[in-house]
């Protein structure tokens, strides 16, 4: 049901219950210690240049004058079938399996994406925006994760319950930004690694994880606003880069990514919880996406961060459909895929590199363990 526009009450219940993406919740986390930095004063972390702060006032005093897209109720969708076991040299797998949670198979390594398998994304499992259908992908049908990236602590993005699942599971290597690390190895996470924008760590000689500016900001509660670091993260593959951008407003760090990667083979972009109109100074929705896309020269793009939790007020559809019809109107060339949940597909190299000048073009065989 869409929230009464003329319920004051209402709205703002719907603030409260959107903890997660507001921070309005009691539960804070650690902070980041160490020396100022360009995009950190010794206390909080800062967007690039002149990007403009989403001031939590703001937000309520725009969700007062717009009202909420309609959800529909829980839907049990049939799972995606399971993912291969890894995917040979060369060779990029895209599947999205809900909200910003992907799995991206390249060169025999499995990357996932701010995993969450939660019904909620909330600190207590009975509060907070609730999933509108299961996970794309069963849990028990992922292939060996290797590699988890974390954009940010926010919890629809940092997951705990679903971390602890997969380091159970799968003991993968975690990949978080400045200030994370502490939360996690206080969990009982073992092999966790932080990173700065612009910093690279390598998986294999072939793969490689660099975090990226990203415009947002991040807390777990009311006290800790902006004190770890957010980020994307390009994982740079034999067929090129791929950018998994977390969640973000559109600003100059995507040409900066294009000054430094070059065009991307595969970016993953986010499109949704962009209403009311204030929210796109941290979250895009698919106008932005789509000119993120361009700027990147992305050979394919893929939308991620919607219609899976009642975040913001855009309806379960609106932004898919939106992108839609951006897409259909300008005719986007090279390609941006709307993906179903549980739908992968393979992504071919960028022409010049070495992936490409091997001959791997088509996805006709995968490897398996």
């Amino acid at each position: 049901m869409p929230l009464d526009r003329q319920s004051p009450t209402s709205t703002v219940l719907f603030l409260l219950l959107c903890a997660p993406l507001l921070g309005g919740c009691l539960f804070a986390g650690p902070s980041h210690q160490g020396p100022p930095l360009a995009h950190f004063d010794g206390e909080k972390f800062h967007n690039l240049g002149d990007a403009p702060e989403l001031k939590t006032t703001e937000l309520v005093e725009a969700a007062l004058k717009e009202p909420r897209g309609e959800w529909r109720e829980y839907e049990e969708l049939t799972p995606g079938r399971p993912p291969p076991t890894r995917v040979g040299p060369g060779r990029l797998r895209v599947t999205l399996i809900n909200h910003a949670t992907v799995l991206l198979q390249a060169d025999g390594v499995n990357v996932l994406t701010d995993p969450i398998y939660s019904d909620r994304p909330s600190p207590v499992p009975w509060v907070g925006p609730k999933r509108v259908h299961p996970p794309g992908i069963r849990f028990e049908d992922l292939p060996p994760i290797h590699v988890v990236v974390v954009s940010h602590n926010h919890y629809d993005h940092m997951d705990l319950p679903t971390l602890r699942r997969l380091e159970e599971a799968h003991h993968p290597r975690f990949i978080v930004g400045l200030g994370n690390k502490a939360l996690l190895k206080g969990e009982g996470f073992r092999n966790v690694e932080e990173l700065d924008w612009w910093q690279s760590t390598d998986v294999t000689p072939e793969v490689k994880v660099t975090a990226v500016p990203a415009q947002h900001r991040s807390n777990r509660g009311l006290t800790d606003l902006s004190e770890t670091l957010w980020a994307g993260y390009v994982v740079s593959t034999t067929g090129g880069p791929v950018l998994f951008a977390g969640d973000t407003g559109f600003g100059p760090h995507f040409s900066m990514m294009a000054a430094r990667f070059g065009p991307m083979r595969l970016s993953v972009l986010p499109i949704g919880a962009f209403r009311p109109r204030i929210i796109h100074k941290v979250h895009m929705g698919p106008r932005e996406a789509l000119d993120a896309h361009k700027v990147l020269n992305s050979s394919t793009s893929v939308a991620m961060h919607h219609n899976t939790f009642p975040m913001a007020f855009d309806g379960q559809d609106e932004a898919k459909f939106l992108l839609l019809r951006l897409l259909a109107r300008e005719e986007v060339r090279p390609r941006f895929w709307a993906l179903g949940f549980g739908e992968g597909r393979y992504v071919e190299p960028l022409p010049t590199t070495a992936a490409a000048l091997a001959g791997i073009c088509h996805p006709d065989t995968v490897v398996s363990e």
